[in-house]
């Protein structure tokens, strides 16, 4: 898909802030929801996405709810740090599907990042156990202030 598009709202991200499918929450308020990725590129990996809106991508978004998603993904970035202690934090948003992105709703990627460990591909490795998932989002939301 290129950046120009109507947005579907059967999208996997639509459907779970709508609850007709399952995912592992880590946080949620007015705003934005964060859960884990199913796909993992490394442990802790988690998504963070608008609630109210309907842009595939950064560029179609509204700048105030921009600014609220950003404060969304420093707020989770800094869970995820407190409770996995990685030595980086890769935080990553795509553009468009020669960009990488394979969901088109906004979103950003948190990924915690560790010397010398290689990263899964995006949404190409294998599926996360969904009980592991749930423990981590739980480890990760009791860090969050």
């Amino acid at each position: 898909m290129s950046l120009d598009g109507t947005y579907d709202p059967d999208n996997i991200f639509a459907k779970i802030l709508r609850g007709d499918m399952p995912a592992a929450k880590v946080f949620e308020d007015g705003d934005v929801l964060a859960f884990m990725d199913v796909f993992p590129q490394s442990r802790g990996h988690t998504l963070v996405i608008p609630k109210h809106s309907t842009a595939r991508n950064l560029l179609e978004e509204e700048p105030e709810i921009l600014a609220k998603l950003i404060l969304g993904v420093q707020r989770v970035a800094r869970a995820v740090r407190a409770t996995l202690n990685p030595d980086g934090i890769q935080i990553s948003q795509f553009n468009g599907a020669p960009s990488g992105q394979s969901v088109f709703h906004l979103h950003f990627h948190i990924i915690p990042r560790w010397q010398g460990q290689a990263l899964r591909g995006h949404a190409t490795g294998g599926m996360a156990d969904p009980a592991e998932l749930k423990a981590l989002a739980e480890q990760i939301a009791a860090k969050i202030s």
